[in-house]
């Protein structure tokens, strides 16, 4: 997007940068970060393996802060736990909200089943754990046997699920954010057993006191910090596990698309400082276009790149370490632990899951719809059956060294077959015919739609079949070199999809940074007063560093336009309402930057290379054909 910033190389615009959280071009980092997460798990075992003093001396090793009289000890493991892991469930919670705020989850009534889901795959679970564990020494520990594991789920989901399906992705993120939300509640009063009220009601009113800084105008972020870091200390002397207040601080973090009034607002204030740079308008260029992207998405850019590749992986370096032998492996196959755990992940998480929905679908349960197919659900609810990181701080508690190792084992094993029964389970739904496909597809909940102003074929302009089941809708800028990346890319998706694809173009000039930009969409309305957008369309962007008056003159007389007609309406300003009804469109739209997308009404985030785009067209094909049956 070309209001934030033109200097941004590569094929993804600033929204798809700023705005993509992780949902988005997020699904590398998840397949990255769980590639390193399951490598530092492997480490810790070889470490272990190899000298399991040293690696049990170096975790136990103290680090303490002091301040005067007052300190603050732990152990280096203790540190990773309750202090890094922190980061992680912020990160968590953010995306949770941005997803509660903007994404699928903004109608409410969509969040009724994912959240049955997560609670029938937590209670089955734990009930196939204690069946089987019942009566021994580690019936206590079924708190280790039901939380799914965030990072290794999503990045698992990633690597075996089909290819471009963000409603999967929602659906299993709204269940393992709700399930680690119950899980760090069970830690905190199941498996907590000294509580310092004091401390506890200091962390409540500290929370309290970050939600009201929303209405602070200045010096907010820094107060934001403080009173987070004070939430953390308060819940760590409280006693309950600190974790829970990064979840918290991530859930009530505001998330909101960036305005065109605070776009324009932040160019204002960098010319300013362009042409007088003091310290004093360098501040405000600075507050300026910080004011512009949510709390929400600048901590998650900020902070989702060292939750997945150094914070995570140092929870498994830390808590993986389990030296493996006969002995160990011979008590596991035989342990009721090990047993339980592992049945409640590959069994009892996906069967939970499923049982639930489809109560969830029922009248009884208030009949929502499912927002994936029952096939992508079942494979969904395996990937949902992989325990590490809140299952490990529960095991931490309950179990002493020796049942801890075969529950280590338990869920090493699970997060070893659960992503191969997943991958199973998709293949499957992928071979299976064509209509009962589209069938299933049509059968789930209705697409949101983002697009305010509907395609009007007397107003926009259309290249494509009038009737082709997918419309997708650009707002471009003539001027904008990511809309001249963009328009290689639509020529070939409309040369490749003709017949499938209406292709509509509506104007969004950027006029604080493109200053040519207005004149250049007046030129192009002027063309189609004489049947000739089109053609002047592409003139414009296989041209746009020559957007000059004499250029447009020049590209009007190559097209054999009335010239005369041609320069009395630019002289006019004629067409300059016309541009003013498109940008209006945007703005309700909520964009606020070129070039941005609508498929079938959806707002396209991410990249707007040709893969992405004809892995969106294809998506959105198949399910106008499922909408179509049902119908």
């Amino acid at each position: 997007m070309a209001a934030v910033g033109d200097n941004a190389g590569g094929r993804t615009t600033a929204w798809a940068r700023g705005v993509s959280t992780p949902v988005r071009d997020f699904l590398g980092a998840e397949t990255g970060g769980a590639a390193v997460l399951l490598g530092a798990a492997a480490v810790a075992l070889i470490w272990a393996n190899v000298s399991l003093h040293s690696y049990q001396s170096f975790w136990h090793t103290t680090l303490a802060i002091r301040l005067g009289s007052h300190s603050l000890a732990a152990s280096l493991h203790s540190w990773v736990d309750e202090g890094l892991m922190t980061v992680f469930f912020l990160v968590v919670g953010l995306e949770a909200k941005r997803e509660l705020a903007l994404g699928e989850l903004r109608e409410r009534r969509r969040l009724a089943i994912p959240l049955l889901a997560a609670c029938g795959g937590m209670a089955v679970a734990v009930g196939i754990y204690l069946a089987i564990a019942a009566g021994s020494r580690g019936s206590g520990g079924w708190g280790a046997a039901f939380s799914t594991d965030t990072a290794l789920a999503l990045g698992a989901l990633a690597i075996v699920g089909p290819r471009g399906n963000a409603r999967l992705r929602v659906f299993l993120l709204t269940l393992v954010v709700f399930d680690d939300l119950v899980g760090l509640l069970v830690i905190a009063f199941a498996y907590t057993h000294h509580v310092a009220p004091v401390a506890l009601i200091v962390a409540l009113g500290l929370f309290a006191a970050l939600v009201l800084l929303r209405y602070v105008k200045h010096g907010r972020g820094a107060a934001a910090v403080i009173v987070g870091i004070g939430i953390w200390l308060a819940m760590f002397k409280s006693g309950i596990d600190p974790v829970i207040a990064g979840l918290a601080i991530g859930l009530v973090t505001s998330a909101y698309p960036p305005s065109r009034e605070h776009l324009e607002r932040a160019i204002e204030l960098t010319r300013s400082f362009r042409e007088q740079p003091t310290p004093e308008l360098a501040d405000s260029a600075q507050r300026g276009l910080v004011a512009a992207i949510s709390p929400n998405e600048r901590l998650q850019h900020r902070l989702h790149p060292w939750s997945g590749f150094v914070v995570v992986p140092l929870f498994a370096l830390a808590n993986m370490g389990v030296h493996i032998d006969g002995s160990l492996l011979s008590k596991a196959v035989s342990s009721p632990v090990t047993l339980g755990i592992f049945a409640a992940y590959v069994l009892g998480k996906p069967l939970g899951i499923l049982a639930a929905s489809w109560l969830g679908t029922r009248q009884a349960f208030g009949g929502a719809k499912l927002t994936v197919t029952w096939p992508s659900l079942a494979g969904t609810g395996a990937a949902a059956g992989v325990g590490f990181t809140v299952s490990l701080l529960v095991a931490g508690r309950a179990f002493g060294p020796g049942l801890l190792a075969q529950a280590q084992i338990g869920l090493l094993a699970a997060v070893l077959i659960s992503p191969l029964v997943a991958f199973a389970i998709f293949q499957v739904a992928a071979r299976l015919p064509e209509q009962i496909r589209i069938r299933q597809l049509g059968a789930t909940a209705r697409q949101l739609v983002d697009l305010v102003d509907d395609v009007d074929p007397e107003h926009d302009h259309i290249r494509g079949a009038s009737d082709a089941p997918v419309t997708l809708v650009e707002y471009a800028d003539f001027e904008c070199p990511y809309c001249g990346r963009a328009e290689q890319a639509i020529r070939e998706l409309l040369a490749e999809h003709g017949a499938e694809l209406r292709y509509v173009f509506r104007h969004l000039p950027l006029n604080e940074v493109h200053p040519r930009a207005q004149l250049a969409a007046e030129a192009a309305e002027a063309a189609a007063a004489q049947g000739a957008f089109w053609e002047l369309h592409d003139l414009l962007f296989d041209h746009q560093g020559d957007l000059r008056p004499v250029d447009l003159k020049r590209y009007a007389e190559s097209l054999e336009l009335d010239i005369e007609r041609f320069e009395h309406e630019l002289r006019g300003r004629i067409y300059e309402e016309r541009i003013a009804e498109d940008v209006a469109g945007a703005d309700a739209s909520g964009v606020s930057g070129t070039p941005s997308f609508f498929v079938n009404g959806r707002r396209h985030h991410g990249a707007y290379d040709l893969q992405s785009l004809t892995d969106a067209v294809r998506h959105a094909r198949v399910r106008a054909a499922a909408s179509a049956i049902v119908s």
